[in-house]
């Protein structure tokens, strides 16, 4: 036809494909600017530039052959019925599956194998893993997926991916190396690749056997403490309308922000179109591009502060500060000290539990022109038939896809009851959010030394040049990474316990990086809540500055990513105002008010609409 541009054509080739490689004549191919999605039948892929560039062909190619294999060799309810429920090993499982489906095309197509490959260049560039700097920011799914990729094909991952990939390959090897290498016997067999699938995540520790999530909470009962709140959210559970089965229903569902487009749609398909939907839900897991907000996490805020040098900061797991056997320690310790809070907090907690699995399991529309009936509306369709609006509409949920990280100052004036109940209040908070569905990340942030470090010995070696900047050594400390289930990061916290670890605070830096942490993650909401309890200080910095240096820089960080960036940040101050600085923030005079605090700043937000 003569009417027809390029990009038509290349469409109407592009479809045919992807049918040709489905053995479907029913597929439906069309473009987009947003996300790829695979939904059924229906596939969107990125729309190329009406010059057809080689690289936006590519990636176009790529994704619909990766969705055209998913049709063609995977069971959405297979995968479906051997899916773990926590979210960092449901992602993974899902992104060996994909690289199952996509290497049984590469190994017999010579063409799916360069298509693939090329997209996957491309979508590589956008993925948190170019972007790690330490172990914990490495995606486990993007590196299983690019590793069990290795394994099935022989093709090496993308070298943008090696920097970030190195970090964790022999951790995976050393664990899981043998799991790795029997994948390749039983690709063509999805059963028995789940099954070996699922021992690699046992050897990962991601998962514990055949642990169940109602066999995980019992395990917490044998910790001390915890008794009490298992009965609680046990009754609390059964108040609810959806009780413990809704719990558990909810704790299996999908993660991802792009799976709920797919569960949106399912809900009106047939029992056909709901297995499509399960389908493309586990297809868009693992290394998908990072469109929305993308360019802000690439502009970093330029202000006039600056650290004398980097060189001796570091990034920390609590893990690594002592062993084994004082964590357990310390954390004996720091539940003894709040026993007699225990119960006050997990009831709040419970409270924030109740509130957003009523949102998740029973938010509607009321008034609509059609959907459900609405059973309070009964007598209006007696008395009068005619009369519209007797109809309601379950709504969306709308904070499935979050994550939440908690900043804990850990300087030196916190010590005692305030750093006590900051960790309990996010103990527990973890916890809840975990149950329902939200990932939680855990940070702190201190510095090394008193009245300056190595940085400050630099700089008086270097004959004290003025206007230094920052001259203490950074230490901040993972508690909890999003993607790590509760049970696994619990000893963690009772590092805040430790004698000496409190030192000083440099709010501002801290704040920017929980804030490229969260940037860095794929869900759609992120949340910062920041428990501090006043200004930064450090003398060494103090002293050789301006007197207002780090409250201004502390200042500038707040305003940018207030007015900036897609992260909503909260804090909480302990005895001291800090709605000077931020603008959702509440200050407590008493430290116990921190965990019912933490509560209601948290429903408030799930409250509000994003």
């Amino acid at each position: 036809m003569a009417d027809r541009s390029p990009l038509d054509d290349f469409k109407a080739v592009l479809g045919g494909a992807a049918r040709a490689i489905a053995r479907e004549p029913e597929v439906e191919l069309t473009f987009t600017a947003d996300a790829p999605l695979q939904s059924g039948r229906h596939m969107k892929v990125p729309m190329p530039n009406r010059s057809l560039p080689a690289e936006q062909v590519a990636e176009a190619r790529g994704f619909a052959d990766g969705f055209a294999l998913r049709l063609r060799h995977h069971d959405a309810a297979l995968h479906a019925r051997g899916a773990p429920s926590e979210a960092v090993a449901r992602s993974v499982f899902d992104a060996i599956e994909t690289a199952r489906v996509e290497a049984l095309g590469a190994r017999s197509m010579a063409g799916v194998r360069a298509n693939l490959g090329q997209a996957l260049d491309l979508k590589i560039r956008t993925d948190p893993i170019t972007r790690a700097r330490a172990r914990d920011e490495v995606p486990l799914s993007t590196a299983l997926q690019l590793i069990v990729r290795e394994r099935l094909t022989g093709e090496a991952p993308p070298a943008a991916a090696e920097p970030g990939l190195a970090m964790v390959r022999q951790w995976i090897e050393d664990k899981g190396g043998a799991d790795l290498d029997a994948l390749g016997l039983v690709a063509d067999d999805q059963g028995a690749f789940a099954r070996l699938a699922t021992r690699l995540l046992e050897d990962l520790e991601l998962v514990e056997g055949e642990l169940t999530p109602d066999d995980d909470e019992g395990g917490e009962d044998q910790d001390g403490g915890e008794d009490d709140e298992s009965d609680d959210q046990t009754d609390d559970a059964d108040e609810n309308e959806g009780g413990a089965e809704g719990d558990v229903e909810m704790r299996a569902e999908p993660q991802d922000g792009e799976q709920q487009d797919g569960e949106s749609d399912s809900q009106q398909d047939d029992a056909e179109g709901d297995s499509d939907a399960e389908l493309a839900d586990a297809g868009e897991d693992g290394m998908m591009p990072v469109r929305p907000n993308r360019p802000l996490s690439d502009l970093p805020p330029q202000f006039d502060y600056h650290p004398w040098t980097t060189q001796f900061d570091e990034i920390v797991e609590a893990t690594d500060l002592c062993d084994e056997d004082e964590l357990t320690r310390l954390r004996a310790y720091l539940d003894q000290q709040l026993i007699h809070l225990q119960g006050a907090v997990t009831k709040l907690a419970n409270r924030l539990q109740r509130r957003l699995m009523a949102q998740q399991s029973r938010s509607w529309d009321f008034d609509q022109e059609e959907g459900l009936l609405d059973a309070a509306r009964l007598a209006r369709v007696v008395v009068s038939p005619g009369q519209s609006l007797s109809y309601k509409v379950e709504r969306d949920t709308e904070f499935r896809d979050t994550v939440v990280t908690l900043l804990i100052d850990n300087s030196g004036s916190m010590r005692g009851r305030p750093i006590s109940i900051a960790a309990i209040s996010a103990d527990i908070m973890a916890r809840t959010l975990e149950r329902c569905g939200v990932k939680t990340e855990i940070l702190g942030f201190t510095t090394r030394a008193w009245k300056g470090g190595q940085s400050r010995e630099a700089w008086l070696a270097a004959g004290r040049p003025p206007t230094p900047g920052r001259l203490n050594d950074l230490r901040h400390i993972v508690y909890k990474k999003a993607d790590e289930p509760w049970r696994r990061a619990k000893k963690s916290l009772g590092l805040m316990m430790r004698e000496g670890l409190l030192k000083e605070n440099i709010d501002g830096e801290a704040l920017l990086w929980a804030h490229n942490r969260l940037i860095a993650r794929h869900e759609e909401r992120r949340i910062l809540m920041v428990i501090s309890d006043g200004a930064p200080v450090d003398d060494s910095t103090l002293s050789v500055n301006s007197g207002a240096y780090l409250e201004r820089h502390l200042r500038q960080v707040i305003n940018w990513i207030e007015t900036r960036s897609p992260v909503e940040l909260v804090a909480i101050g302990i005895g001291h105002d800090v709605t000077r600085y931020y603008q959702r923030a509440v200050t407590i005079m008493d430290a116990e008010q921190l965990g019912g605090t933490m509560v209601e700043q948290l429903a408030g937000l799930f409250d509000t609409e994003t």
